[in-house]
């Protein structure tokens, strides 16, 4: 069995990379080809091995994710706020610390998982009902927090108007395979690439240098804000990075924000499986897979997805910190403006893919949303309104 265990281990870990390096291949698409394949293929499998496999490939995916979203400016729908601080670090010759910032931050997300995993199931489980009340209310104080911390108050309500009304739109959109993806690909993703092929950027070679930040004020954002948004419905790692960032970090301050967002996504992950075994509701993908291959979570099986969830932390910070080394090598003997170029249309391709002809229309007016808004000269984090404004209206209507 233990054989089993490592081999399922490992499988996991590869396919997570995968996953965190192929831009529009998402977790959540490779749980629903595994549930479906639980029922057939797999139907003769022991549960515990798909358990394993699940949670390994959703915890690498959490610290892979960010190299296609720094490097390449393709965001996963957690990571589309790293586009930012990301590529002004990468433009400076930086690429590979703003990596290995946020899996310093996923590392000791892990860590702090395991710490505070069951002193959280004792506490949340009295307190959900409760908070599950107020929580509109703390999104409203957090949105009002967010604009008025803007020098141009004014620009920031019309951005966080503007892609809060498109987000609510969006997903509202009958039949509409994947909203999210196309939503956020154009917001976070493809303006910034029209942006960089317009101003045919060039980047530096990059220099392979550890980074020197402060880690508790970003990691101490993310526990507070995490637990929230992985037992209460329609929040996720955008949510809880903005959420974790008006908390923790009171300037600018690019490296502790990719620090957080590394944390919250990674935790984000953890808490979900957390909050399927207190609540037996899913928050991810993963979670949801999880629950189809076992639909009751024992302690036994906690205990072993917050196992995997350690071995597989630290096997993926030392992976990603490889890549990162790899890729800040390679990208500078490109043309970035032909990686941009090639990268759109194979986001193009991909929302064709997933979301049809309507998510190529939801793509384009996305991405004319993201120029206008990145015009205007407000930080990118008020166009989280897309995901914030639908979330407050989701508790009022």
């Amino acid at each position: 069995m233990i054989i089993q265990i490592i081999l399922f281990l490992f499988l996991g870990i590869m396919f997570g990379t995968l996953t965190g390096l192929i831009p529009g291949i998402h977790i959540n698409l490779v749980g629903i080809a595994i549930v479906s394949l639980a029922s057939s293929i797999f139907y003769s499998l022991n549960s515990i091995y798909l358990i394993i496999f699940i949670t390994a490939m959703a915890i690498t995916h959490t610290f892979l994710d960010f190299i296609p979203s720094i490097f390449l400016g393709c965001p996963d729908t957690d990571t589309e706020l790293s586009i930012l601080p990301g590529h002004q670090l990468l433009k400076k010759g930086h690429g590979y610390q703003a990596i290995l910032l946020t899996a310093y931050g996923s590392l000791a997300a892990i860590f702090i998982l395991i710490l505070i995993a069951f002193p959280s199931i004792l506490i949340i489980s009295k307190t959900y009902n409760t908070l599950s009340k107020f929580i509109p209310y703390f999104l409203i104080l957090i949105s009002l927090t967010l604009i008025f911390l803007e020098n141009k108050k004014s620009k920031a309500i019309l951005v966080f108007s503007i892609t809060g009304l498109l987000g609510w739109s969006v997903l509202n959109f009958p039949s509409l395979n994947q909203p999210l993806f196309p939503l956020l690909t154009g917001l976070f993703g493809s303006s910034m690439l029209l942006k960089s092929i317009k101003n045919k950027i060039i980047i530096p070679k990059q220099i392979i240098e550890k980074p020197q930040t402060n880690l508790i004020k970003p990691i101490l954002g993310a526990i507070i804000a995490s637990p929230l948004c992985s037992f209460l419905p329609g929040l996720g790692s955008g949510q809880a990075a903005i959420i974790g960032n008006t908390i923790s970090l009171k300037k600018e301050n690019k490296k502790g924000f990719l620090v957080l967002l590394g944390a919250t996504n990674t935790l984000v992950m953890g808490f979900s499986f957390i909050s399927l075994y207190i609540i037996s509701k899913t928050r991810t993908g993963a979670a949801i897979a999880i629950q189809k291959v076992a639909p009751k979570i024992t302690p036994q099986i906690l205990i072993l997805i917050l196992f995997i969830t350690l071995i597989t932390g630290i096997i993926s910070f030392f992976l990603t910190d490889f890549l990162a080394k790899f890729f800040s090598i390679k990208i500078s003997k490109f043309n970035y403006t032909k990686i941009s170029t090639t990268t759109l249309i194979l986001l193009i391709i991909i929302v064709f893919l997933i979301s049809g002809f309507l998510g190529i229309f939801i793509l384009i007016i996305s991405t004319l949303t993201g120029i206008y808004c990145i015009s205007l000269g407000v930080r990118r984090t008020n166009m989280m309104g897309c995901l914030l404004i639908p979330t407050i209206l989701f508790y009022f209507i």
